[in-house]
């Protein structure tokens, strides 16, 4: 097919680039991104006017498209403050404590737990949750440090994330820029980010076994020794872009508050034999104190019971419209939905349940703080995918202002189709091509900015070598977040793994990259045969 590149195409591709280059270059890609966009436009219409206003107009497009994942991201995140304030989110991972009887039991929990949670709640919420609640229990358990570090980091910032089954953030980036079908895109996700991560979490395990001890309370000593100027402090948290605040008030306080209730009491009970011990009897406030604790106990266990029931019904509803007709199939922005609309109704009762006066404030103030997180976390996506969207038909009409009616410019189809002749016409040449742009794009350290180019790229490649650019648009995916989700980079979130374990970020980066691309190489040709 003969394609005729205008100026306008070749802009574009220095744009892209530039962008592949200020990523190698560990910077922030959000100015390139802008100016890509202006200048690409400008090219485009010969007009100044036009080219500023697709400033505004690219991210405004992408904002749209996007908004109802930044609103699952909020939701999801206002649910968990209403449960960390009356501490029921580490009673949901409390009963695991009782099976880490050994090294090779509590690797195997770690992973379960991690994974688990970081599928439904991603893995911000789960590291700090994990670390203050397993983590302790496994170093006692005889499981070393790094293999901690390594099996919280691979479960939870790669196999969970790079699939995001649940919230479905990744796919829908993916599948968006694409142009396929976003359940699609989850499904293959879900069967790449198994392949690598029980690829290697084995690898991880061998190498490891070899360290791990008999079960000792000296061992969790010496861990809590070391010193926190070398490894972070264990209560850190991710990298701004990827963080969120771990809440320490009321469910760090609530265990401490709860002994000191019944201290009081037990106080209380003896001050009748031995007056010199305690000179007043315990007050009306004092019982009203004890009281409200146990209540707030009841209701933490209560909700940390509820949640996971909750999202387990939810789970199975999914199956049983998936390969059943008793219930209707929910597709991705239905399922999308139901999540929001469960963690919505979470918040309502937990927040309730915290505070019955102030019900409404604080359940305002919960939502306020998840959107804060969402636009934090993600809010730097918008522009990035502007620019993408610029070389995609489906928008670009809108944001370089064109007729509602008028087509817009597919330049990064063109540039594909003018190339196609001296690109090898191979599916494992170009699959991996994409898992390797996929891994460059994820060393800017968050995994997400760099899914609008992959999925763009296997829209565009995937008839060129006869492939489903849906699993192209995985294989992309698989490769921008287990990068620069937390796993090889270690100015990602994986800091904040690093910083509960008390190992060496860079260490436990080097220790995962042969496990983990171990893992992707074998992924990415599977694929390909399987899909």
């Amino acid at each position: 097919m003969d394609v005729s590149l205008t100026a306008a195409h070749w802009v574009y591709l220095g744009g892209i680039i530039v962008i592949l280059g200020t990523m190698l270059m560990r910077k922030n890609i959000v100015v390139p991104a802008v100016i890509g966009t202006f200048l690409t436009a400008f090219v485009f219409s010969d007009s100044l006017v036009t080219g500023l206003a697709s400033i505004f107009n690219a991210s405004l497009v992408a904002a749209r498209e996007l908004f109802n994942i930044f609103l699952i991201i909020s939701l999801v995140t206002a649910m968990l403050g209403a449960l960390r304030q009356m501490g029921a989110d580490r009673l949901m991972v409390a009963p695991f404590r009782r099976v880490m009887r050994g090294g090779t039991s509590s690797f195997i929990v770690l992973a379960v737990v991690t994974y688990t949670i970081s599928l439904f709640f991603w893995p911000t919420p789960a590291v700090p949750l994990i670390g203050a609640v397993l983590i302790p229990v496994a170093i006692r358990a005889g499981l070393p440090p790094m293999a901690v570090g390594m099996a919280i980091a691979i479960c939870g910032q790669g196999m969970a994330l790079s699939s995001d089954y649940i919230i479905k953030v990744a796919p829908g980036l993916s599948a968006k820029s694409a142009g396929v079908d976003p359940d699609v895109v989850a499904d293959r996700a879900l069967v790449m980010s198994l392949i690598v991560g029980l690829t290697a979490l084995l690898i991880a395990y061998f190498t490891q076994r070899r360290h791990m001890r008999r079960p000792a309370p000296e061992l969790l000593t010496d861990w809590e020794a070391r010193a926190e100027s070398d490894f972070g402090k264990p209560g850190g948290s991710a990298p701004e872009g990827d963080s969120m605040p771990t809440g320490g008030g009321a469910s760090d306080r609530r265990p401490a508050e709860a002994e000191a209730a019944v201290t009081t009491g037990a106080v209380a009970t003896t001050s009748t034999t031995t007056s010199t011990v305690l000179a007043e009897p315990v007050t009306a406030s004092a019982r009203q104190v004890i009281d409200d604790t146990f209540k707030s106990i009841r209701a933490a266990k209560t909700f940390a019971v509820l949640v996971p029931t909750a999202y387990l019904a939810f789970i199975v509803y999914l199956m049983v419209g998936k390969f059943t007709d008793l219930v209707p199939d929910l597709k991705g922005g239905d399922a999308a939905a139901m999540v929001g609309g469960i963690a919505a109704l979470i918040l309502f009762a937990a927040a309730a349940t915290n505070d019955k006066k102030g019900f409404l404030e604080t359940t305002s103030e919960h939502l306020i703080d998840g959107l804060v997180f969402a636009f934090k976390a993600m809010g730097i996506v918008i522009p990035i995918a502007g620019f993408f969207f610029i070389g995609n038909g489906d928008f670009s009409a809108a944001i370089l202002g064109l007729p509602a009616d008028a087509a817009g410019p597919t330049l990064l189809f063109d540039l594909v189709n003018a190339a196609q002749s001296h690109l090898p016409q191979n599916a494992f040449v170009t699959s991996f091509g994409i898992l390797a742009i996929g891994m460059i794009a994820g060393l800017e350290g968050s995994g997400f900015t760099g899914l609008p180019l992959t999925g763009s790229l296997a829209g565009a490649l995937g008839p060129a070598v006869g492939m489903d650019p849906a699993t192209l648009a995985a294989i992309g995916q698989m490769g921008n977040i287990w990068s620069g989700g937390g796993t090889l980079v270690a100015w990602s979130s994986l800091i904040a793994v690093a910083g509960f374990a008390r190992v060496p970020v860079l260490e436990l980066a080097r220790k995962c990259f042969v496990p983990v691309v171990s893992g992707l190489v074998l992924s990415t040709a599977l694929s390909v045969l399987i899909f």
